[in-house]
């Protein structure tokens, strides 16, 4: 068989579009599409609820209840954080 040109390749592809764009226009087609949407958005938002659940969990459990709050993690420099450069003279 000789080398197949883009052109070859695409031309059949460019001609079933007719036919897939005519079936865009079925009622039937746009339910089920809408039905896998709503099964795909109602799986994706079961696992971000559990991810956060479990994330809550874990960090509940984790932590030790301390008076200081949301500033508990952060701490004082040492004074020693920047040095002096010697200069020789």
């Amino acid at each position: 068989m000789g080398r197949l040109g883009p052109l070859a390749i695409a031309l059949p592809l460019w001609m079933c579009f007719g036919r897939a764009a005519a079936g865009l226009h079925d009622p039937q087609l746009c339910y089920i599409l809408d039905g896998i949407l709503f099964l795909y958005g109602l799986v994706l938002t079961t696992l971000y609820c559990r991810l956060k659940v479990l994330s809550c969990r874990m960090g509940s459990a984790g932590k030790q209840v301390t008076n200081e709050g949301i500033y508990s993690d952060l701490q004082t420099q040492p004074a020693d954080t920047y040095e002096t450069i010697g200069m020789k003279t």
